[in-house]
């Protein structure tokens, strides 16, 4: 039986939301800024790999597979195209252990969403790479319970008026509930929808906007376990 507060359906963020992401770009970019050490100091590499990553996103999109592609990039331009093969071989093998990482859920994910399907139609919206991002909801157990997985390439108010027009009751009756400001509170919002942000201790620089606090649809969480109780206050 569906709810009586208006609210029937919730979007669900996956990376740094649902489960651990951000934390394995910032160790391999550690890893990678090592290789370069002759080249520049750890800063340095990083912004020229960050300028790397911003250019390349309209060509790679978003995920590993652009991430280690950039990777070679920077490795490339501040060697002035003398990389050595090995070093290009340690890459990819970065970000082939990047595919293959083991899947950590975060706490109070399970729980969380297990209180609240059936009351309301749960949609993962997520944006990547379509074999990682279907990897790692089979590997977090948490696939069945969602009434639907997109896996988009970008993430903006059309894609959440699309989305919760096609598996729920329009944007007005639904909720995206994420850490990035940019990509799953502030379109859902200009959507029509509420907006939930679950800050996390790592969000990628390019995901950085100012929170939409005058929003009267915005919320915000410390912890994923506190949405079941800020669903309910909403039908008061």
């Amino acid at each position: 039986m569906r709810n009586n507060n208006g609210l029937t359906t919730i979007g669900f963020d996956a990376d740094d939301t649902l489960w651990q992401n951000e934390q394995f770009f910032r160790l391999t970019e550690k890893r990678f800024a090592a290789m370069l050490v002759d080249h520049g100091e750890e800063n340095q590499i990083s912004a020229r790999l960050l300028e790397a990553e911003r250019r390349n996103l309209a060509v790679y999109g978003f995920g590993i597979k652009g991430f280690t592609l950039s990777m070679i990039e920077t490795a490339i331009e501040v060697t002035d195209g003398r990389v050595p093969a090995s070093v290009i071989a340690e890459i990819l093998e970065a970000g082939r252990e990047m595919l293959s990482h083991p899947i950590e859920v975060l706490p109070n994910v399970r729980e969380t969403v297990e209180t609240l399907a059936g009351a309301y139609r749960l949609v993962l919206i997520t944006k990547g790479d379509l074999f990682d991002q279907e990897r790692k909801l089979a590997g977090s157990g948490l696939g069945d319970l969602f009434d639907a997985v997109e896996i988009v390439s970008d993430k903006n108010a059309a894609t959440y008026a699309r989305l919760f027009s096609r598996h729920g009751d329009g944007p007005a009756k639904s909720m995206m509930v994420g850490n990035s400001l940019k990509s799953d509170v502030v379109p859902a919002i200009e959507a029509g929808g509420w907006g939930v942000h679950v800050p996390h201790e790592l969000t990628w620089v390019l995901e950085h906007v100012e929170a939409p606090v005058a929003e009267p649809r915005f919320r915000q969480i410390s912890d994923l376990g506190q949405l079941p109780a800020l669903v309910e206050s909403l039908k008061n």
